[in-house]
């Protein structure tokens, strides 16, 4: 009976060196080698074939689970900075996975070529820690959210809207269209004041009036300029949330969805599965809005109703400080129309502002 150990082939137990070799084919007749060389270029010749087909195929399929992904996150809404980094991943990942198949098609060892890359990675990782912490950054950015595109944010001395958040870099624009790009790692350790991530801010106005004036008079006027700004919280914030939302609510148009029968050759289906998935995430977030609503409306309300009250008493004037809450989106346009409205109307009421003035009296020796 013949043993499986006695068809298996013996294999050398060790791999032949330069010198063996070089010796091995010295001794080989011209024809042997002639045969040989041909033998290693013919199958050389169908690895390298075999392997281009490969790269170019693998190419095609990385172009199209690409586009299919780009599309997926497109079709739901994710945000663009998430995009582009997932879409950036998923490149660089299957292309090297690619690249190291059609080096092991070649006949190369692929085993020592990741040993290699391996020893280089750790080197450039080495050579470059402040960059790699600047992709940490970017990650811990991209799934903690502490701000968005489209916020405005103050961070490391500067302030500016988010225009783009990239793996290594935040990119913000000043008003005066100023493009800083500062580095995700100090981003993500340092402190952020994200000014649009609250739906409502107060704004503050610093009014001085002369000594001797009324100061129920310019509170009366202030309180009244208030009153006439539709932009401005009356009472409570949450109320004028809801009132926004049913302002919103009641100028939206429902537009009819369009209809997608099943036998309809221009309707594929992954488009009624989009539209399907849309509406059970359109469900899911009404669900948790009104969820949210319920347990804001345990909470109890805080007042937020203009006021006007003394502040100080300065050196040349009363120091009146006002106060009011609006939507953040509205700021800036409630600050300096309403700081305008202030310095026009007031002297109207009989108000004055006053300017620091010195009063030097003389005495007759």
């Amino acid at each position: 009976m013949i043993s499986l150990v006695d068809v298996m082939p013996v294999l050398p137990d060790s791999i032949p060196t330069v010198q063996e070799e070089v010796k091995m084919l010295s001794s080989m007749s011209f024809d042997d080698l002639m045969s040989r060389v041909i033998n290693g270029a013919v199958e050389f010749g169908i690895n390298l074939a075999i392997a281009i087909v490969v790269f170019y195929v693998g190419k095609f399929i990385i172009k199209k689970l690409y586009k299919l992904v780009q599309t997926i996150m497109v079709r739901r809404r994710a945000d663009r900075s998430l995009t582009t980094f997932v879409l950036s991943l998923i490149k660089m990942v299957l292309y090297f996975i690619l690249i190291v198949t059609v080096i092991g098609i070649l006949g190369l060892e692929t085993s020592s070529f990741l040993a290699l890359f391996a020893s280089a990675g750790v080197a450039v990782g080495m050579a470059l820690s402040g960059t790699l912490q600047n992709f940490a950054g970017g990650v811990l950015i991209l799934l903690l959210k502490p701000y968005k595109i489209g916020d405005y944010i103050e961070a490391q001395g500067f302030a500016g809207t988010v225009t783009e958040i990239q793996i290594f870099h935040t990119i913000i624009c000043t008003y005066d269209n100023k493009s800083i790009i500062i580095p995700n790692g100090g981003l993500s350790t340092g402190s952020i004041n994200n000014w649009s991530r609250e739906d409502y801010r107060r704004v503050s106005w610093n009014v001085a009036i002369s000594y001797g004036d009324s100061v129920e008079t310019a509170r009366a006027a202030i309180m009244e300029i208030f009153a006439s700004d539709p932009r401005l919280v009356r009472h409570y914030v949450e109320d004028d949330r809801e009132q926004r939302r049913q302002r919103l609510k009641a100028l939206a148009t429902e537009r009819p969805a369009k209809a997608c029968p099943a036998n309809d050759p221009e309707c594929h289906w992954w488009q009624r599965w989009f539209r399907h998935r849309k509406k059970m995430k359109t469900a899911i977030d009404q669900w948790g809005k009104e969820r949210e609503a319920k347990v804001m409306a345990m909470l109890p309300k805080v007042d937020r109703s203009p006021s006007v009250v003394v502040d100080s008493l300065g050196d040349s004037s009363v120091n009146l400080i006002a106060r009011a809450w609006t939507e953040s989106a509205n700021y800036w346009g409630v600050y300096y129309q309403i700081g305008e409205r202030i310095y026009n109307e007031l002297p109207k009421a009989g108000i004055n502002f006053p300017f620091p003035q010195m009063d030097v009296h003389f005495q007759n020796a």
